[in-house]
This record gives C-alpha cells, structure tokens and sequence, in this order.
C-alpha cells in the first residue's frame, strides 16, 4: 500500500477511496456502494452526477473559471445575486460570495459589527450566541460556537459568545414543556443582554435548526418570534446560520420560514452548490446594507476566490434544477414519510431516544436508559460506532453531538438528498435496521420489540 500524506479527519482510520457517484449512492475503488443518507455533510442537496450541473460548469470552464473581484465582476455572480434576492423573503437582497459556511457567518459577524460602526455606534462589537451550536471552524465562527468539543484547544484565542441555552426541548434545562414554559431559553437572551448591555452587543446568531452540535433540535413554534422581538427592542440585529438548513433542505428555501421570522442577515452555504463546487453567501437586508452604501460604501471583507465565476455558475444551476424539477415541493410528503419510518425504528430499538428535525434534516438521539435519557458512557463511543458500523454496511449517516453540555450525547443526522425517492427511504430504513442489529450485538445488548435478525 502506497504512502498517504493527506492529513484526513482521523490520521489513523482506513478511509475507503471514492470512485464515483450517482444520485443518492456513491461507489468507492472496490465496487461497493454506498446509500448516502446523510448529503455527505448535508451538502448533496440534489445528489451526485447530475448531468445539467455538470454540463453548466464544463460551459463556465470554457470561458473563464476565476476572475479577481476587485478587477472584475462576473455574468454568473449577477444572476446569481439577483436569483437569491428573488428567491428570499423581506428585504435579503445583498449578496457577498465566499467559499465555505465557516467564512459565511464570520463575514456576517463582521458585517453585523461594521454596520453599527457606520452608524456611528463603536461600542456594539459583541456577538451572542447560544450553546449546542456550531457556526464554523474559522477563529471568529469558532467564537459564535457552542460546541465545546471543537473550542476546546483554542478557547484562549476565542471570544466567550456563546450565552443561553438551546431550545432543546427533549432535554429541557427548565424541564418543563413548550409552550407551557413561556420559552424561557428564548427569554434567557434577554436576561443576558441585560447583564452585558445592549450596547455591547452587534447581533444575535442561531442555527434555525442545529445541526452538527445537537443532531437536528428543532425549535417549538413561536420561538423565533421571540429571539426576533428581544433583538429588535434592543436593537440588536438577528442573523439566520442556514448553512445546513438552506436552499430547501427542510422544505422552504430557508428552515426560519417555517416560524415566519424574517432575519437582518443570512449565512448560507452547503446546498448553495450541492458539493458542485465550494460557494456560500451572506446575504444581507437593504436596511443593514443602508448605513454602509451612504458611508463607507466598502464591506470590510474578502477573500481570493470570492464570487468565482465558476463555483457561481455551479449554484446558479443548481437553483435551476431545483426550480425545474420542482424538487422543493416534494420535501414535506417525504419528510412525513421518512418520519414515520423512523418513528417506527424507534420502537424497535430503544436506544433510539428521540427521533427529531424538519423537512429531510433528522437527528436519533441514542440513550441507553430511554425513561430516564440517560445516555451511553462516553468511552462506549456510539456515535462512532453507529456511523462505523453503517458504513460497512453501505449507509452513511453524519455524526452529531447531542447532551446540554454539548459533550454527554450521541446522535447522528438523517439528511439524504432531496432528490431521494419512497422505494430508496425504504432501502435507507432497511439499511439503517441492519446497522442498529450490528450495534446492538457490539453492545451486547438483547434486541426487544420483535427485531427480526
């Protein structure tokens, strides 16, 4: 076996070498295939070799892949621009084009700090943030992080964002129930501005539904509507992270619809090019942009390869094959579906704890004592030894952290392709029993409920 000098994820894991993908499966050097029941990173929003974004990029090649945008601007980043202004609700028409979510929510941050600045307001520099997040691996994304895991060898270099608790509902710090609770981890924000003062504070920034830090938690209704009301009679702008939940991975374009709260800024990424080609956007509101075009008129930010014509032309064709394949609409009658099929493994196997999300962006929390949550020993790694086993099995799951420390829990994220079909949740499902079988015998655990071995 030849040498590796490719710093990967674990530098002493055996990874398989990928050869090809098609639709929801991916198929490695040996021939075998894969079911990708998570998007990758939930990023293959409309699968792997699609022949029209194919096509588009080969065309973009031929006439030019990378311009400087201080020289030039490009065809692809106009329309593109003007397809996310269309595409978004309120008044979300500026884009700033980046190459990844981490450098989406830091130009936010920034661009949230420089529009106090040019209202002539300096003091408002922080930016809070809630626990069980992740916002990015970038040093001021990494700061807006909950996720003690990932902050844990750099916390002398971040910034102590991250303030209130999460909306984790099957976890509840206050161990009550919504709406009953009167959204005491929402209110919890303005408890914390009150200490630090609003005019310290810049913005507020949430994942819509969390992700990598808490498997797909998903927020009860009219939350939102109550971190947006404290952020605006404090005057602190709310930004949207839909890096993960963006471009219709929950059903509308952006998962805040879904508690019709309109954000001041919007980090996005992922499913911007569906894993095409590396793009992200923050995309910011005309009365956020409004201070910046009668001042400076610069947005302090900028990196090499933003708004290239070829990662542009890549998400403008994706947008296309969303829009001409009607594939949004058809979210929420799978999600129902996969919900229901998960629901019922949840019976089946009792370390299943709760099955959570929205639209195709589920989270299994795994426990080992269901009545009281009470989750595996750490050293017993399921998380990594659900994803393992899935693997070997042909299934690829994401793996996620879950407990209110952010450090205590398992889960793993359900996100396959929107482009996946009922005969192919089915095969998913099937997958996903035969792994959980395999976990179980590891374990040495009794199946229950009737599994059929």
């Amino acid at each position: 076996m030849r040498p590796s000098y490719l710093i990967k994820p674990a530098l002493d894991e055996s990874y398989p070498e990928i050869d090809y993908g098609k639709g929801i499966y991916l198929f490695d050097q040996a021939g075998k295939r894969y079911l990708d029941a998570s998007s990758g990173a939930v990023t293959a929003n409309i699968g792997h070799g699609v022949p029209e974004i194919i096509l588009a990029m080969h065309e973009q090649s031929k006439r030019v892949s990378f311009v400087y945008r201080s020289q030039f601007t490009s065809e692809p980043a106009e329309k593109l621009a003007e397809k996310l202004a269309d595409l978004l609700p309120g008044d979300l028409n500026w884009s700033f084009f980046v190459n990844s979510g981490s450098e989406a929510t830091e130009t936010a941050l920034k661009i949230a700090i420089q529009y106090w600045q040019e209202k002539g307001i300096k003091s408002k520099t922080k930016i809070l943030s809630r626990w069980v997040s992740y916002h990015g691996i970038t040093l001021g994304a990494l700061s807006m992080s909950g996720h003690p895991g990932r902050r844990a060898r750099f916390v002398p270099l971040l910034e102590e964002f991250p303030t209130i608790s999460p909306p984790y509902c099957y976890r509840c710090p206050y161990q009550k129930s919504a709406p009953e609770c009167g959204f005491l981890c929402a209110i919890e924000l303005e408890t914390a501005i009150k200490r630090i003062g609003a005019d310290h504070i810049a913005a507020f920034i949430a994942e819509p539904v969390i992700g990598a830090a808490g498997g797909a938690i998903s927020p009860p209704e009219d939350y939102y509507k109550t971190i947006k009301r404290i952020c605006e009679e404090n005057h602190i702008l709310f930004i949207a992270d839909e890096v993960m939940t963006g471009f219709g991975r929950t059903g509308p374009m952006l998962a805040i619809e879904h508690w019709n709260t309109i954000p001041d800024i919007v980090a996005l990424g992922k499913g911007m090019g569906a894993g095409y080609a590396p793009i992200a956007a923050t995309v910011v509101s005309d009365h956020v942009m409004e201070p910046i075009l009668k001042g400076s008129k610069v947005i302090i930010s900028g990196h090499t390869l933003s708004a290239n014509p070829q990662s542009c032309a890549a998400a403008l064709a994706v947008l296309e094959y969303l829009d001409n394949h009607q594939i949004l609409k058809e979210v929420e009658s799978k999600s129902v579906y996969l919900k229901n099929k998960l629901d019922r493994l949840k019976t089946q196997f009792p370390f299943i704890g709760e099955v959570r999300g929205k639209g195709l962006l589920f989270g299994l929390e795994f426990v080992q004592f269901p009545a009281a949550k009470i989750p595996f020993d750490p050293s017993v790694k399921l998380t990594e030894l659900v994803v393992r086993t899935g693997r070997d099995h042909g299934i690829l799951l994401y793996p996620a952290g879950a407990g209110l420390d952010g450090l205590s829990g398992d889960a793993v994220i359900i996100a396959p392709p929107l482009t996946v079909t009922k005969r192919e949740i089915d095969e998913l499902i099937a997958l996903l029993q035969t792994t959980f079988i395999e976990v179980y015998k590891t374990l040495g655990v009794p199946l229950e409920n009737g599994v059929d071995e």
